[in-house]
């Protein structure tokens, strides 16, 4: 199969083959021709099997006819749950739209929200934009009457975000008919429960099992206790000559941490977290794709939205708080097809943690020890001693409580009544 036979226009097949698009992926070839029939979609799919350009190629080629008024309406809007998310989906729109003449504008927090009102003054075809900041304009006049076509891309983060509240209050603000897509990386009561509220006959695409990691992902899990997790990182880059690698944290703190024992180390690091600025995580992201870095350190905020090329590996230095990031995390190796590496460093804790991950992906991961870096077998989770304490403590209690309570021992004894007994007309 073939963009061409998709019913993919020639401007956009002669920008796509540019960008070194050959033959579609499942989730291409089955969303395309969907978005141009005009049908409603609810499609799941694993992060780096190219949902951008599944919605992105037929969502510019249905809005490719530009309006030229004095008032140009916005006719399509795509939400995406991050700052950096949304900036890749413009990066990727604006590359597909090369041979095309749409405006294309995102609307995102840590930007001045005069200049973007600016903008689209101007006229702007297609917005890209985070829930919160598409508020804003909303509220300073932002008019969503003239939409065509509504994308919720990564509509699981989003939920798991917090903006269900935004969404309710944005979607009453398109028009009557229009066209919605919602794509997800993971499939939860949450996403279905939205997909009812907003979609108007979809047609439901799963292009891979619920849940599942890239097939041609390898992951492997090393033990090592806490303590040493940094150095058995600095290790394994260096031993194993990695030249680019994404490392995970779940903290703020620990990601400045952990750059910070690293850069002792002698690797090049940068970091990307909440409390870094917009143009500072942009210009260390930049440095990263052209490898002048070798390590990126992100917390979760970059688990999605980070479309780097042939990304040979992905490192949980910590693991998530929810397991359905993992799935997120290690997506950005092993993309369109390619092969990568996931690595996870598992403590005494993570060891436990880890088996919710694997019920949820549906395979066991392989756990593995290096020579030099054997875990101490002494060492115990504090948190399961304390638990175990407090239930014991727990259990005499309840024994004291129940003796307590207990209500007398009945024999067994015949208790005589003086009750009548009842009589009838016969007797």
């Amino acid at each position: 199969m073939s963009f061409e036979k998709l019913g993919v226009m020639k401007a956009l097949l002669s920008a796509i083959e540019k960008l070194g698009y050959k033959n579609p992926t499942s989730i291409q070839t089955r969303a395309i021709p969907l978005v141009l029939a005009k049908s409603d979609i609810f499609a799941t799919a694993q992060t780096g099997t190219g949902k951008t350009a599944a919605f992105g190629i037929p969502m510019l080629q249905r809005l490719r006819n530009t309006i030229a008024t004095a008032d140009r309406p916005l006719r399509g809007v795509i939400l995406s749950p991050t700052r950096e998310l949304s900036m890749q989906i413009h990066e990727d729109l604006k590359s597909y739209a090369i041979n095309l003449k749409l405006n294309i504008a995102i609307l995102v927090g840590g930007k001045d929200i005069e200049s973007q009102q600016k903008i689209l003054k101007e006229g702007v075809d297609i917005i890209i934009a985070t829930p919160g900041r598409i508020m804003e304009h909303m509220q300073r006049g932002l008019n969503l009457k003239q939409v065509e076509i509504f994308v919720l891309d990564e509509a699981d983060r989003m939920l798991d975000m917090g903006f269900v509240k935004e969404i309710r209050k944005i979607h009453p603000e398109l028009p009557r008919r229009h066209q919605t897509l919602l794509f997800a990386a993971t499939f939860s009561d949450k996403v279905r429960k939205l997909s009812r509220l907003i979609l108007t006959k979809p047609a439901f695409i799963e292009s891979s099992k619920r849940n599942s990691t890239v097939d041609k992902i390898n992951q492997i899990a090393y033990m090592v206790d806490r303590e040493r997790k940094a150095e058995l990182l600095a290790y394994l880059i260096g031993s194993r000559n990695f030249r680019q690698v994404l490392v995970f944290t779940k903290t703020k703190a620990s990601a400045d941490y952990l750059v910070e024992e690293l850069i002792k180390d002698g690797l090049k690091c940068g970091v990307i977290h909440g409390d870094k600025t917009q143009a500072n995580r942009f210009k260390t992201l930049t440095q990263f794709k052209e490898e002048k870095i070798k390590v990126l350190v992100a917390t979760d905020i970059a688990s999605r939205g980070l479309d780097i090329e042939h990304l040979p590996y992905v490192i949980n230095y910590e693991l998530p708080s929810i397991p359905e990031d993992y799935v997120h995390r290690v997506g950005r190796t092993g993309r369109a097809g390619r092969d990568g590496e996931a690595i996870t460093l598992l403590d005494i804790y993570d060891k436990y943690e880890i088996k919710d991950i694997e019920r949820l992906i549906g395979m066991k991961i392989d756990k593995q020890v290096i020579e030099g870096f054997e875990p101490n077998p002494n060492i115990r989770r504090k948190d399961e001693d304390e638990v175990k304490l407090k239930s014991e403590h727990k259990r005499a209690e309840d024994k004291k409580r129940a003796k307590k309570k207990a209500p007398p021992r009945i024999t067994a004894k015949i208790l005589k009544t003086n009750k009548k007994r009842k009589t009838t007309k016969r007797d």
